[in-house]
């Protein structure tokens, strides 16, 4: 199956404490059909000092959430959008925003 939401696409939350906010797709995890969005869902962790964090303390991270509590930012109207597939004139399939019919990367 194709992906409808891929790293680097800007996003928009749906649903959830962060509902409204927008940001990039920093990765996306398949298998667990998750997405960690930059700057949504952060979460705090205890960390032990080592040799990579020689400091430790308490760090912020983004936490993966759900596929379904993002939706794909229109190009053209900057409002979430469904997203298609449509194979153009060359044979190549791309992703389109349903709103505006934009082709999404191309």
């Amino acid at each position: 199956m194709a992906a409808k939401i891929k790293k680097g696409d800007y996003v928009v939350v749906l649903s959830g404490g962060d509902k409204g906010r927008k940001g990039e797709v920093l990765k996306v995890l398949p298998k667990e059909e998750r997405v960690v969005v930059k700057g949504v869902r952060l979460v705090k962790r205890h960390v032990k000092p080592s040799q990579a964090e020689p400091e430790g303390g308490i760090k912020s991270f983004e936490a993966p959430i759900h596929v379904s509590n993002v939706a794909h930012i229109d190009p053209k109207d900057n409002v979430a959008t469904r997203v298609g597939f449509k194979v153009l004139k060359d044979g190549k399939k791309v992703r389109v925003a349903k709103k505006s019919g934009e082709v999404i990367d191309g």
